[in-house]
């Protein structure tokens, strides 16, 4: 087994966590063994006689490896039918009182019986029965802590989740089960829960990666995830104020009362102005020069050109996670940029796509 020593003391992250831990400390230590990938065997030559000539089997394939970190990763321990059941910890409204609609972070404990990367999901039941009398169906939710959680032991899973109301066509208010049986959870209430699940929007091993980070709404929580992990604690592989790549979020949102995690957001880019971007699009607030709405696409067009040089590199990884009609936007901004290189930039999506740099998770 390989042991990977993940430790967090006094550093800006342990701040963050005082916020939400009921009792921080001021240093933890923490022991995170993962199992090393065996190597396959290379293959037996087969010995064929055919008169008297022997011949050999074609060599074996070359195992691809993974560009992401996937090595030791768990899914699916926890199954519908028999849940992990967890208790809320912690649960508040991460909105302000002017937003259309609620947000709101939840903390759920896991005994570290759920063992996570940054990137999964986890999916959550919901408690009661549907109108046929069966248990509600599990819906999957992008996990927004790290791996060592919020309060930084391992033990915890926090999701980032909005409450679902609407009006259907015959003018009825409905309510999202899942959503709003979360949004409503008080401490100490339990929680089922399935998984983890989810390979794709891993991150990148390498520690020095440019990583350009798409998000809408609450398509913010796996990058809250990855950031907490490069800019909020110590681990041998993302050392804290020693990441020499460049994280770049993408936030697009409605209103500036729908910022979420804006103070955290703001806090990392403190401690690390120079590996840390930010850029946020308030569609119904802010207007580029020609007077257009500021949507994700809109705020990522005001430095094309730059982001299209990120995109020839190859350690450069982009991740999507939000409405889907972002992505449609994003390429309209590229096409033309990639045509000047001679590049068809739906043939190059394809091949950052089959590199594993370009990920997708939209709704």
């Amino acid at each position: 087994m390989a042991a990977v020593t993940v430790s967090l003391s006094s550093s800006p992250g342990s701040k963050a966590a005082a916020a939400l831990s009921p009792s921080p400390c001021s240093h933890h230590q923490y022991f995170l063994s993962y199992p090393r990938r065996s190597s396959k065997a290379a293959g037996r030559a087969v010995r064929v006689q055919v008169s008297t000539t022997e011949t050999a089997a074609a060599p074996a394939k070359k195992e691809k490896v993974s560009k992401k970190q996937e090595e030791g990763i768990v899914t699916n321990k926890y199954k519908p039918k028999e849940p992990y059941v967890g208790r809320c910890l912690f649960n508040t409204r991460i909105t302000g009182d002017n937003a259309p609609g609620e947000t709101w972070h939840m903390v759920f404990s896991t005994e570290g019986e759920v063992p996570y990367r940054e990137g999964q999901s986890i999916g959550v039941i919901a408690d009661g029965v549907d109108k046929d009398g069966k248990p509600h169906k599990l819906r999957l939710y992008s996990i927004a802590s790290s791996a060592i959680g919020d309060f930084g032991d391992s033990k915890t899973v926090s999701l980032c989740v909005k409450r679902l109301v609407y009006t259907n066509d015959q003018g009825e208010i409905v309510k999202g089960v899942c959503s709003n049986f979360l949004c409503d959870l008080k401490p100490g209430s339990e929680v089922k829960m399935t998984g983890p699940v989810g390979k794709e929007m891993l991150m990148p091993k390498d520690p020095n990666a440019t990583i350009i980070m798409l998000a809408t709404g609450t398509g913010i929580a796996p990058f809250r995830s990855f950031l907490w992990k490069m800019f909020f604690e110590e681990h041998q592989d993302y050392k804290l104020m020693q990441y020499t790549g460049l994280a770049w979020l993408f936030l697009g949102v409605p209103t500036s009362d729908t910022l979420l995690y804006k103070e955290e957001l703001e806090r990392m880019k403190e401690i690390s102005p120079d590996n840390f971007r930010l850029d946020f699009a308030v569609s119904r607030e802010q207007t580029n020069a020609a007077g257009e709405k500021m949507y994700i696409q809109t705020r990522m067009a005001e430095y094309k050109e730059e982001l299209w040089e990120l995109l020839k590199k190859d350690n450069t990884y982009v991740y999507m996670c939000g409405l889907k009609g972002m992505e449609k936007g994003i390429d309209e901004i590229m096409v033309d940029l990639a045509a000047k290189d001679g590049i068809d930039w739906f043939d190059y999506k394809k091949q950052l796509k089959k590199a594993e740099q370009w990920n997708v998770e939209v709704y």
